[in-house]
């Protein structure tokens, strides 16, 4: 039976250890000083070298020419403790996976007392210490705390934080690490050599990338490659085939498709993975890789010099030449696409599908709103626009067409409904009328005043989500048409005060003051605090930028200001008799659920209140004034004071 690879070249010497140089480094220093410690713990990956360091240790403690970091090779101990030696009885190795129990533990130690039969010192290997149960290392505390003289203990271990605390501060710490691909391609081609077979370069990197940077299982690889070979030695086909890799023409077909966004050549591609019977797993794992490299390769020119990128050469050339044709943001989407995808694929039904899906996502970077779709969108145009073709295909779009004059532009059904009259009149005054035969002709504006656009001037489609930025010049129909957007703002700023402007309005627009109603009364009140202004003008700074002030008021208070015509009134239209009744004050019917006098809310304003002056528009000809109700007769405040005293008495009368 042939003897295993990891097994006939592992290290004698320190020297030997490969990939280990800040562990045997510091270990041959000390051996060669004699400061030797009485416990040691070697933690690291599997198969990087921490079980056969610890033989070495303990051959060159006992070596006859010892302590010395470079053992003879040719006494006793040195032919024991040799790779394919017999062993020592002064040195015992123990797998704690299988006796790690408390029983175990305490006949090591009542072991231990006991003096080396022919050596210098009995050394106590403990593989795989992280399995000692936390009363097997109670019972080994105090003797690992103060051991005799002829006692070394050597623990070696994947997992270091699960040994007992104790134990490992009263021991020398040495983490291994896993081995380099330089390094471990030298142990290969060394094995190789001394085994007399050829191998084909191209098959180093599969075997190195399969072993994962353990020794021990690059090893195993390559020994089950070198079984197989046939005359001609190992190929890569062979090695490809044997280890269940994705061939590198896929992966090429896969990133040339990717590049040029050829759709068919991307699912084309799994199709031949599919019927080559690939695991698409791996597939996307070994894209990953190839990515990887990929952006190495753009990022560091020199990294196939340096060993950053592992390949053949004529496989570097067409990698530096995938690297040109793909930016480095799109490299990094793709590879972070792939990363959660492969997350995806761990337990799913169909592997397949999700990599399907997956590729269908790096080909459609607009469905993302992530930076790295936004930066492949840019890299495409640049790419159009260096080949000389357009930087994108023109959306067949269709502008609106303008309303003939005199014809207000299209409104939105909710509009419609909510439309108060008031709004309505001053809506059809800031329509531009035609002119009529005979009219006046209008009066010339100052030289100084700036015209105004027409309020209802028809607007395109793009104009309505971007009004006039110059404040002042916005105008209500402007204001109205971005009024989602001003509400949007609102709604990041204070949840609250966006639930307040549920039913409001707007009314009119002078300067940079914004007029807003409201039908409830205390709704009113609670948006024109401080606050809730405040947050409404940031909002409607950050839609039509400027500083605006923003006011609310109930529709009560702008009708009884309208109620002043300002112009006469249409022919036909009932005038209101205030000159046959002069100090009698309007009385409307009061609505359905409003407060009456002995609610909470404020009393209705009168017009001679101090209120800003608002454009009062023309009485609207459809609503004419209610009729006027007879006023009851005046009380004297005698009688008022009997009245009220009566009512507080429960209607009893009073003396």
């Amino acid at each position: 039976m042939a003897l295993a690879l990891y097994r006939k070249y592992r290290p004698a010497t320190f020297a030997e250890v490969v990939g280990q140089e800040h562990v045997t480094e510091p270990l041959r220093t000390a051996l060669a000083a004699g400061r030797i410690n009485h416990a040691y713990l070697f933690s690291g990956p599997r198969g990087c070298g921490k079980t056969s360091s610890a033989r070495i240790m303990a051959r060159s403690l006992n070596c006859v020419e010892g302590p010395t970091p470079d053992p003879c090779g040719k006494c006793g101990p040195c032919r024991a403790l040799a790779p394919e030696g017999p062993g020592s009885v002064d040195v015992t190795e123990l797998d704690a996976a299988s006796h790690g129990g408390v029983d175990d533990a305490r006949e090591l130690r009542d072991r231990a007392f006991y003096a080396p039969a022919e050596s210098r010192y009995r050394v106590f290997i403990i593989d795989e210490a992280h399995m000692v149960t936390p009363q097997g290392f109670n019972a080994l505390l105090k003797i690992v705390e103060e051991p005799p003289e002829h006692l070394i203990f050597i623990f070696a271990t994947t997992e270091p934080d699960k040994v007992l605390t104790t134990i490992r501060s009263r021991t020398h710490h040495y983490p291994f690490r896993l081995i380099p691909p330089s390094a471990m391609r030298e142990l290969l081609e060394r094995n190789v050599a001394a085994e007399g077979v050829r191998v084909e370069p191209a098959v180093y990197p599969l075997v190195i990338r399969a072993g994962g940077g353990s020794a021990r299982d690059t090893q195993s690889v390559l020994d089950q490659l070198l079984a197989g070979a046939g005359p001609e030695g190992v190929t890569y086909e062979r090695a490809v085939a044997l280890l269940g890799v994705t061939d590198s023409a896929l992966l090429d077909a896969m990133v040339d498709a990717l590049a040029a966004d050829d759709a068919k050549g991307v699912f084309g591609t799994i199709d031949r993975l599919a019927e080559a019977g690939h695991d698409p797993r791996r597939f996307a794992s070994d894209l990953l890789d190839r990515l990887r490299d990929l952006i190495l390769l753009r990022s560091v020119p020199e990294a196939a010099h340096n060993g950053m990128v592992s390949a053949p050469e004529e496989q570097i050339e067409r990698m530096v030449a995938q690297a040109q044709n793909l930016q480095p943001g799109t490299l990094t989407r793709y590879a972070e696409i792939l990363h959660n995808g492969l997350l995806e694929m761990r337990g799913a039904t169909s592997p397949r599908l999700v990599l399907e899906l997956l590729c269908s996502r790096m080909l459609l970077p607009e469905v993302s709103d992530d930076s790295g779709a936004t930066l492949q969108r840019l890299e495409r145009l640049e790419r159009r626009l260096a080949a000389g073709a357009p930087a994108a295909p023109q959306a067949n779009r269709t502008a609106p067409a303008d309303p003939p004059a005199g014809r207000e532009p299209a409104r939105s059904g909710s509009e419609r409904v909510f439309e108060r009259p008031s709004q309505r009149a001053a809506r059809e005054r800031e329509t531009p009328q035609p002119r009529r035969d005979g009219d006046p002709a209008p009066a010339a504006a100052p030289a100084a005043a700036t015209p105004e656009p027409p309020a209802a001037a028809p607007r395109p489609a793009a104009d309505a989500a971007s009004p006039q930025s110059t404040p002042g010049r916005v105008d209500v129909a402007g204001l109205r048409q971005c009024w989602p957007q001003v509400l949007a703002a609102v709604r990041t700023m204070s949840r609250s005060t966006e639930a307040l402007l549920t039913g409001a309005t707007v009314h009119s627009v002078e300067g940079t003051t914004v007029v807003l109603t409201h039908p409830a009364q205390p709704l009113v009140r609670r948006l024109s605090e401080p606050r809730n202004v405040d947050c409404i003008a940031r909002a409607l700074a950050q839609v039509v930028s400027g500083e605006w002030t923003v006011r609310c008021v109930h529709p009560s208070a702008l009708s009884a200001v309208e109620g002043r015509p300002s112009s006469p009134p249409a022919a036909g239209a009932r005038q209101a008799p205030r000159a046959e009744q002069p100090g009698r004050a309007r009385t409307y019917q009061r609505p359905s659920g409003s407060a009456g006098p002995g609610d909470s809310e404020a009393p209705r304003p009168r017009v001679a209140t101090s209120e800003p002056d608002i454009p009062l528009p023309p009485e609207p000809e459809e609503e004419p004034y209610p009729p006027d109700e007879e006023e009851p007769e005046p009380i004297d405040p005698e009688t008022r004071a009997r009245n009220l005293i009566t009512e507080h008495l429960g209607g009893r009368p009073i003396d």
